[in-house]
């Protein structure tokens, strides 16, 4: 919650702050109509979906959702709270705000009750024999192992941290937000935690923001996590990365586990760079925290189903930040904590050594589930693999499409002709392709419908005649509109020309992108037929992107535009949307 005297500050923040110079200076951003446009630096695209209004002060992205005022920019893009943000644009814009925060007081206050907490159950553990220490030696943790990350105890009686907490002053409700009591019916208050061992969760600054419980012996749920809270989002943050991060940045790796007691024990047996997520499946942002201090990362998740079905998503959070990722399988279907114990610190080690890399892992897990034996199983298993690589970026899919083939005894080329089928469909139907004129050329890759339509214009001219309206959007790749130029000059019309002729008129840095135009096969008979479905893609792609444009400026002009405009812009999308379903 902002107070009085910090609504004040932010407003004259947003007033002296320009969002569009603020976002300019890390992301590219170009006019579009009254707003900006660029690449979102939140998620990995091709296509700006990112669009920054001047006149509103707001940023939004189509693409992830992200969105929100100049502050809110900084704190996502830099990483910070709030305060930080608010301190670094009042920094470069010389705005004066000392005072002006007095809410971080309360958060100094919250991270003190969960200091003191600590200390609570810490002692707890160490208070002669009781069933938490007794626990932790069976889990043959030492006793400096415990003193490293804190690890506590919580005992079975009801109001043992309340009486504490509030015998030193602090009040019930602030205990309650924080989530260390819980109220009753009746409205009385007492501990969250009971009969359970307490793992502190502790940022990269150092400060305890939440707590994890696991019970003691039978019981549901086996661990208990602190409730979010004003300094506690389990998305935010991983468990034990205030210890790992300097050996994470010493290693340049990284190792994701599922629980508290796989961080401590292999922690204790030696294996340093290693942190979990807070009972959560791994996100975005937990994925943007690692890649501060690295950008490869051993995923080691449980052997059963779930850890493998939490390992494939985890993966592609991974590979959306632009992180190198592996899985670690250990053997037997052992967690962990349970093969380190029994094999040793070498062992694990030699199990980072031989993880698998991410699409060795994707694969394998695809060819599990079909019969290879059967041709119809084994067709369905590459349909299924070959979708999985147009999801990565050209050259791994590239590498993948080459395994593929060999390992399945297809040609590579049939798996690369099915890939580019899937890509100019997925291109067809998202409603996420857009691009301006002052956009071009968009992409730095040719296209298979400019590699067809140059192989028919080489084929014959006359496909070098486009529909009125459409010239403009078919080669909106820099090599594609240079080599259509240059075959277009070429003054031989009635021969098919050959990869010799064309070669000595298309400029050097397009040779490569002419010999994949040249591998491409229109079956003969059928090219007046491939030229129209060429067409038809091109129309339906540009009718999307003016539909998203409209989309755009109805979002983006909420409040802005008079209901008239608005009435117009949604009878045109109607109107689209008509012409791209028929």
């Amino acid at each position: 919650m902002v107070s009085g005297s910090q609504t004040n500050i932010v407003d004259e923040i947003k007033s002296r702050c320009n969002i569009v110079d603020v976002i300019g200076r890390v992301v590219s951003l170009k006019k579009a109509g009254s707003n900006y446009k660029g690449l979102c630096p939140f998620h990995n695209e091709k296509t700006p979906s990112f669009v920054v209004s001047e006149t509103k002060q707001i940023f939004k992205c189509f693409g992830c959702g992200e969105s929100g005022d100049v502050i809110s920019f900084v704190e996502k893009y830099y990483n910070l709270d709030f305060k930080g943000a608010a301190e670094m644009l009042a920094r470069e814009y010389g705005i004066d705000i000392s005072g002006s925060f007095t809410d971080q007081g309360n958060k100094k206050e919250l991270y003190n009750i969960n200091r003191e907490a600590a200390i609570f159950f810490f002692k707890s553990l160490r208070a002669g024999d009781n069933p938490g220490l007794a626990y932790m030696k069976k889990r043959g943790l030492s006793r400096e192992t415990l003193r490293v990350f804190g690890i506590g105890y919580a005992d079975e009686n009801w109001t043992s941290l309340t009486d504490y907490l509030t015998g030193k002053g602090f009040d019930h409700k602030t205990l309650l937000d924080l989530g260390l009591v819980s109220r009753s019916d009746k409205g009385r208050y007492y501990d969250k935690f009971r009969g359970r061992v307490i793992f502190p969760i502790i940022n990269t600054a150092g400060d305890i923001i939440g707590f994890g419980g696991r019970i003691i012996g039978e019981g549901e749920p086996k661990y208990l996590n602190s409730q979010e809270t004003r300094i506690f989002q389990k998305k935010n943050n991983l468990y034990g990365l205030n210890l790992a991060k300097n050996y994470v940045n010493k290693e340049d790796s990284i190792i994701l586990v599922e629980g508290y007691m796989d961080v401590v024990s292999l922690y204790q047996a030696g294996i340093k760079n290693v942190s979990a997520s807070l009972g959560t499946a791994l996100t975005s942002n937990q994925a943007s925290l690692i890649k501060r201090f690295t950008r490869n990362v051993v995923l080691s998740y449980d052997a059963d189903n779930a850890g493998q079905n939490a390992a494939d998503r985890g993966l592609d959070i991974l590979y959306d930040e632009g992180l190198k990722a592996s899985v670690l399988k250990v053997p037997e279907g052992k967690d962990p904590d349970e093969f380190v114990k029994k094999n040793g610190r070498r062992a694990f080690a030699q199990l980072i050594a031989d993880a698998v890399p991410a699409g060795d892992f994707k694969i394998n897990r695809i060819k599990s589930k079909y019969d290879l034996s059967k041709d119809q199983e084994r067709s369905a298993c590459i349909e299924e693999m070959v979708q999985m690589l147009a999801g990565l970026k050209p050259v791994d899919a590239d590498i993948y499409a080459a395994k593929i083939a060999d390992d399945l005894g297809v040609s590579e080329a049939a798996v690369k002709r099915q890939l580019d089928g899937i890509k100019d469909g997925n291109a067809q139907r998202s409603q996420r392709y857009r691009r301006s004129e002052a956009d071009q050329p968009v992409k730095d890759t040719i296209s298979q419908v400019e590699k067809t339509l140059l192989k028919l214009i080489i084929i014959d001219r006359q496909y070098g005649t486009f529909p009125e309206g459409l010239e403009e959007h078919i080669f909106t790749s820099a090599a594609g509109a240079g080599m259509y130029k240059a075959v277009m000059q070429i003054e031989d019309k009635e021969h098919t020309l050959s990869a010799d002729m064309l070669s000595s008129s298309i400029d050097p840095e397009y040779l490569g992108q002419l010999d994949e135009v040249m591998e491409v096969v229109v079956p003969a008979g059928k090219e007046r037929q491939t030229y129209d479905e060429c067409m038809r893609f091109i129309r339906t792609v540009e009718l999307q992107r003016k539909a998203d444009d409209i989309s755009n400026q109805l979002e983006m002009g909420e409040g802005i535009l008079s209901d008239e405009d608005s009435d117009r812009l949604i009878k045109e999308l109607v109107d689209i949307q008509k012409k791209i379903i028929g």
